[in-house]
């Protein structure tokens, strides 16, 4: 398993494009692999014959430097490949052990279980809650799960065998006591029964029974879920945002398009955006800012970062030099992107690095929100819908009368380390100056 991205620590195999004896040459498209980022393929570093595939499609969370395949030189009689020995261990591929405090807690990932004379048996967290709250024997456990994890089917399917064992030795009830007679008093205490009775922690549902109350299913993360939940939580732990909000009349911009359509050439608002924003870059290059955790660093180009949701998450292709290019351009740029990163076939370098990050939930109906910084980037500004709304607008003879407008909420998140308030405030100034008057893009 090859590292295919720089923060890549594993990767899952999505489909094998080479069968095993088939011959494969240097470059040629061995397998698709999940990385943390995206869908890439793995490409041969050699020529030869695929002998031996040791992972099969669907394989999960593969460590770098696992075997994954085998291959032979031309020639070789690949069907009898030698295997490694440890090629199908399950501990070459898992992880190793976290270091645990004695204090009982809580982890994202499977525990290992130390067995005298046994290998290590690594549980998945819901089933360590099921044994730790029934209070189960360990010693014995009979994992089912992948690479040796005793999951949560197997804690239920043991809960279920103890109930039984339970049941068998349960013994007869003896007689009751004789209940001594009741003496008069002024209070008496009174059973109470709850009409919520509280259920059990954690609840616990079993297998081919109604669900209990309370109880959840567990939804596998995959690796780039896992990769922008750390992401995001370092951001917002380490990085202290500020925030700063503007209303931009977009009204030119509306007409502008609709001049732009008669001729066939259609760009959509946030082109537009994408544009006045590397303008407004270009203007006050001290925005144009990454922090390396100890200086800041001002850059030369200025490579805007867009959001883009797909099934696998929040990814952000890079639009390169965004300053140099043309609104028509900008839209080609984005919209190849935006399909690249829905179908998981974005390149390292079309979505590493960027200068300043674009969020616009305006198609969604949003009016205005705040947008967590994408480090080492110093700012994201986030995009709201455009809305009309009523405004005074007073002439040249002083009369005030009521004018349309179509208002956008544009909020940039900054760095403070980096990017002040001052120069948060006067860039948001230059962005609304830029958008209201499109002719000024023109003019950079």
């Amino acid at each position: 398993m090859p590292a295919l991205s720089p923060t890549m620590e594993e990767g899952n195999i999505v489909k094998w494009l080479k069968k095993e004896g088939e011959a494969v040459s240097v470059g040629d498209v061995l397998c698709e692999i999940e990385t943390d980022k995206a869908v890439i393929t793995m490409e041969s570093s050699d020529d030869g014959v695929l002998a031996k595939i040791l992972l099969q499609e669907g394989s999960k969370n593969v460590r770098l430097g696992s075997l994954i395949a085998l291959l032979v030189e031309e020639g070789q009689d690949w069907k009898q490949v030698e295997i490694p020995a440890d090629a199908g261990d399950p501990s070459s591929l898992a992880p190793p052990a976290p270091q645990l405090p004695s204090a009982p807690s809580v982890s994202a990932s499977p525990k290992l279980e130390q067995q005298p004379g046994k290998l290590q048996i690594r549980l998945s967290p819901a089933a360590r809650n099921i044994l730790e709250t029934h209070g189960l024997d360990t010693s014995n456990l009979e994992p089912s799960g992948p690479r040796g994890i005793f999951t949560k089917e197997d804690a239920l399917k043991l809960v279920q065998k103890q109930k039984g064992k339970a049941t068998e030795l349960k013994p007869e009830p003896s007689p009751a006591p004789p209940q001594p007679t009741a003496v008069p008093s002024a209070v008496q205490a009174t059973a109470v029964t709850s009409a919520y009775p509280r259920p059990a922690i954690p609840p616990v549902s079993t297998p081919g029974e109604p669900a209990a109350p309370g109880t959840f299913t567990e939804i596998p993360a995959s690796n780039i879920r896992r990769v922008i939940a750390k992401r995001l939580t370092e951001s917002k732990t380490t990085i202290p945002h500020a925030y700063a909000a503007a209303d931009c009349d977009i009204g030119a911009i509306l007409r502008l398009r609709q001049e732009l359509a008669k001729d066939d050439i259609k760009v959509s608002v946030n082109d537009f955006i994408i544009k006045a924003t590397a303008v407004t870059l270009k203007q006050m290059p001290d925005v144009n800012v990454t922090w390396d955790g100890e200086a800041c660093r001002q850059l030369q180009s200025i490579d805007i970062s867009i959001a883009v949701a797909t099934e696998r998450g929040l990814i952000t292709p890079i639009i390169k030099d965004v300053a140099a290019k043309g609104i028509k351009e900008i839209a080609a740029s984005a919209k190849a992107l935006a399909k690249k990163a829905r179908d998981g076939k974005l390149l390292p370098e079309e979505y590493q690095g960027g200068s300043f990050s674009i969020s616009n939930l305006g198609m969604f109906g949003i009016n205005g929100f705040t947008a967590v910084i994408n480090p080492p980037q110093a700012c994201i500004l986030a995009v709201g819908r455009a809305r009309a709304e009523l405004r005074l607008v007073e002439d040249e003879e002083g009369n005030e009368t009521l004018q349309q407008h179509q208002l956008m909420t544009v909020t940039l998140s900054s760095d403070g380390r980096v990017v002040d308030d001052e120069l948060a405030s006067k860039f948001l100034e230059t962005l609304k100056a830029n958008l209201e008057k499109p002719v000024r893009l023109a003019l950079c």
